[in-house]
């Protein structure tokens, strides 16, 4: 099954173009895009979604057959604080927090270093206010494994970040078709 996307491929070009700048500088630009306006873009442009709400936040799982109990992480959105997630202070109004993995490679590329696993209900090590909009930064608690997010993301950061979405999608594809491999009925 392919599993084509509208998004630009990862040049090398590209990357460096999204990489220059981008970890720890605000992105400026017009307007704050909406947890809905996400919702609905990534459900537009990426098949194969299973969309839950879970864990106080939205889900994107791909699981194109349904084959799995929820499917494999795509993407998050979360609006409020959780239990062991509280460092972006996500109990304030009208913020959120856009989750998703990169492949370990994009994401030293950007930050240079992977941080260490935080003790539970600790945040990940590092220069980084959690709390801060508009900047692309490691996942407050799941940094360690190549996630990264940002609060309130405006358009110009969302321009600039979409291809690293795009890959966290591949990359959630390829893990599925691995998982099918090891497991065909899953």
């Amino acid at each position: 099954m392919t599993n084509e996307i509208k998004q630009t491929s990862l040049t090398p070009a590209l990357k460096q173009h999204i990489y220059e700048g981008l970890a720890g500088d605000t992105l400026i630009s017009s307007e704050s895009l909406s947890p809905n306006w996400i919702s609905n873009y990534l459900a537009q442009n990426f098949s194969g979604l299973n969309i839950l709400d879970a864990w106080g936040e939205k889900s994107f799982f791909y699981n194109p057959e349904n084959l799995l109990k929820r499917g494999i992480y795509f993407c998050t959105i979360k609006e409020k604080n959780g239990a062991n997630d509280q460092s972006s202070d996500l109990n304030r109004t009208d913020v959120f927090r856009i989750n998703f993995g990169l492949s370990k490679k994009t994401f030293l590329n950007i930050f240079k270093i992977l941080p260490k696993r935080a003790a539970k209900g600790n945040a990940i090590d590092g220069p980084y206010n959690f709390k801060e909009l508009d900047i692309l930064m490691p996942h407050p608690v799941y940094g360690w494994m190549a996630w990264v997010s940002i609060l309130n993301p405006s358009t110009g950061s969302w321009n600039r970040i979409e291809v690293l979405i795009a890959e966290s999608y591949q990359l959630s594809v390829q893990k599925y078709s691995k998982k099918q491999l090891k497991c065909p009925k899953i």
